[in-house]
């Protein structure tokens, strides 16, 4: 299969403060992809980087023909803010807004497609919720609906069952799995390495640097691991210093 996603010599990170070090490989259209790694390990800088919220410190990102519009990008929750006073229907109504514009009017048929998107996740009768009053599992159920109507040949998803209950989580990964037998190429961020080796063919394990690429049973094996505990151990600020810890 051709390359969806290629990653040259690539550097990520913050005010010249590198999360992602000189990581090169490519990602394969329609692949469904874990990306895995410690805390602070650059697992969500990387999808930041691909759907162009953040600039390269150096190398580069090539997406073969991918164009902003066909990417579909759902942060952590912790970015989301709940506070927003909109309803269920119309946060899923804004995954058409790059078809229909910013004041684009919404049709018969957008409407019908939004109500199906709605009743697809599990939360037909939901439409007029604010979505304050949502649990978390009926919110990120939401974001999952609103990420169908984008149809977007890219999804990057950063820990999207992170705090679910087991029957949303089941659900919301058959989606992914629908997603990926469309031939839809798919990341997500995991910390769940039983779901990782159940459900996602390839991981790329992360530590700053690539620790491992590949199938998932060869990325996640038991030295493949600690090398990344002990890659992001280093790594932290927090961590003693030489002297202290002797």
């Amino acid at each position: 299969m051709s390359a969806q996603i290629s990653f040259r010599n690539l550097t990520l990170g913050y005010e010249r403060h590198p999360a992602i070090h000189h990581l090169s490989g490519e990602v394969e259209t329609g692949a469904l992809l874990a990306v895995c790694g410690p805390n602070g390990a650059g697992k969500s800088t990387l999808l930041k980087g691909i759907c162009g919220a953040l600039r390269p410190l150096g190398g580069s990102i090539d997406l073969n023909g991918i164009a902003p519009r066909d990417i579909a990008y759902l942060p952590q929750g912790a970015e989301l803010d709940r506070s927003f006073p909109i309803h269920v229907f119309d946060l899923v109504a804004m995954g058409l807004w790059r078809k229909a514009g910013l004041f684009g009017g919404i049709g018969r048929r957008d409407r019908d497609r939004i109500e199906e998107a709605i009743a697809t996740v599990g939360l037909q009768g939901f439409e007029d919720r604010p979505i304050g009053t949502l649990s978390g599992g009926q919110m990120q159920r939401t974001l999952f609906a609103r990420l169908l109507l984008q149809d977007a040949r890219l999804i990057l998803l950063d820990e999207p069952f992170t705090a679910l209950d087991a029957a949303t989580t089941a659900d919301l990964l058959d989606l992914v799995r629908r997603w990926h037998g469309e031939e839809r190429t798919v990341l997500a961020v995991l910390h769940d390495f039983d779901m990782v080796r159940e459900a996602f063919p390839q991981t790329l394990l992360l530590a700053r640097r690539a620790i491992a690429w590949g199938p998932t049973c060869d990325a996640l094996a038991p030295e493949r691991l600690l090398e990344a505990r002990r890659m992001g151990e280093a790594w932290r600020e927090d961590a003693p210093s030489c002297e202290a810890a002797a």
